[in-house]
């Protein structure tokens, strides 16, 4: 665009630059305003979200049983059957176990607030020096923590034991990613004829360019956190730990997240394992670093590789920025949504320059 005139060039970044960060700025400070219309529309499409991305990722499996003369509705059949099959048993299995260590922590948690209490108390000998107001807001922190944790676990046993909701989430989801898969030639045709011709081939590259990165990052991902998670089960299962199953499905849903969902997901295992035994605290952290490294080195490089082609520092922003929106599912959804972002930006400059 201003490619001959560099200081038209930084001026055009630099006015991009401060427009995009009072849009950040108004969006996050204007969230209590159109926060309830959001979560309402959230809960309306979650289902339809959650069918998108499943038949987004199996999608590309279908087309290369086809590709292998494989009747593209029998590839359809065995993969939608294998996947949904496969989560079924899964859920069969685990769901029960998951409700029974989330009830059994619920109800061993003031035992274990009261182990951190005795904890902190002891911690006054050591810290007498210390002013009173210092003793006061360690008490304030340790009634918080209890309050968050117990209402957390409440939730979660609400959320879990959600029958109805969960039965209809449960039977729209497959029905919904079955159409999808089946016609998906068809909604990809029929969203091509609400965009003008002359944007067709644009449209195309862009979409290409979105499916390499954030397509590939999302199958990584998914694969990674399965073998943290089974590997944390593992590890804990060995060494005996109380709710390893819990711990370990913790460690595997917030190792999507880049960065902070390793220290995220080791920290209720070390709270758990603490009082037990400080040498087993210690343990279970190193065999959480031993995981992560063995995941940063060996694995995620191969597996997720450098897809999405983002400085770390973008990273960090886009994962706290998230967290201020919406929490844990705000870092989660941040960098898929940055990779996003950046595709469309350097699309539309790289057009801006071929015009």
């Amino acid at each position: 665009m201003f490619q001959d005139n560099k200081p038209l060039n930084f001026l055009f970044w630099i006015i991009t630059g401060i427009f995009t960060f009072l849009f950040i700025y108004l969006l996050v400070k204007l969230f209590p305003v159109y926060g309830a219309v959001f979560s309402f529309l959230w809960h309306l499409l979650l289902p339809f979200l959650i069918a998108v991305l499943i038949a987004y990722l199996l999608y590309p499996v279908i087309q290369k049983m086809h590709e292998h003369n494989m009747p593209k509705s029998l590839a359809i059949f065995l993969i939608y059957l294998l996947f949904f099959g496969g989560l079924g048993y899964l859920g069969y299995r685990v769901y029960p176990a998951v409700i029974q260590q989330i009830s059994d922590l619920q109800e061993q948690l003031p035992h274990l607030i009261k182990m951190y209490r005795n904890f902190i108390y002891s911690l006054y000998e050591y810290t007498s020096f210390l002013p009173e107001t210092v003793h006061d807001r360690m008490d304030e922190l340790v009634s918080e923590a209890e309050s968050y944790i117990e209402n957390l676990l409440t939730d979660l046993v609400r959320g879990y034991t959600k029958i109805f909701d969960m039965i209809i989430v449960i039977t729209v989801i497959p029905v919904l990613v079955f159409y999808f898969l089946k016609d998906f030639a068809s909604i990809k045709t029929y969203i091509k004829q609400w965009i003008p011709k002359k944007y067709h081939t644009q449209t195309r590259h862009l979409c290409q360019a979105i499916d390499e990165g954030l397509g590939n990052y999302i199958r990584g991902q998914f694969i990674v956190c399965l073998f943290v998670g089974l590997a944390a089960f593992a590890v804990f299962k060995f060494l005996g730990i109380p709710y390893a199953l819990l711990l370990a499905i913790m460690m595997g849903l917030t190792n999507i997240i880049p960065y902070f969902g390793p220290i995220i997901g080791a920290i209720p295992a070390v709270v758990i394992t603490a009082p037990i035994s400080g040498k087993l605290a210690l343990i279970v952290l190193g065999s959480i670093f031993v995981i992560q490294v063995i995941d940063g080195n060996l694995l995620s490089p191969y597996v997720v590789g450098k897809s999405i082609h983002i400085h770390p520092i973008a990273i960090i922003f886009a994962l706290l920025l998230g967290g201020q929106i919406s929490g844990v599912l705000g870092m989660i959804l941040a960098v898929p949504v940055l990779a996003v972002i950046k595709v469309a930006l350097n699309h539309v400059v790289s057009v801006r320059e071929y015009n």
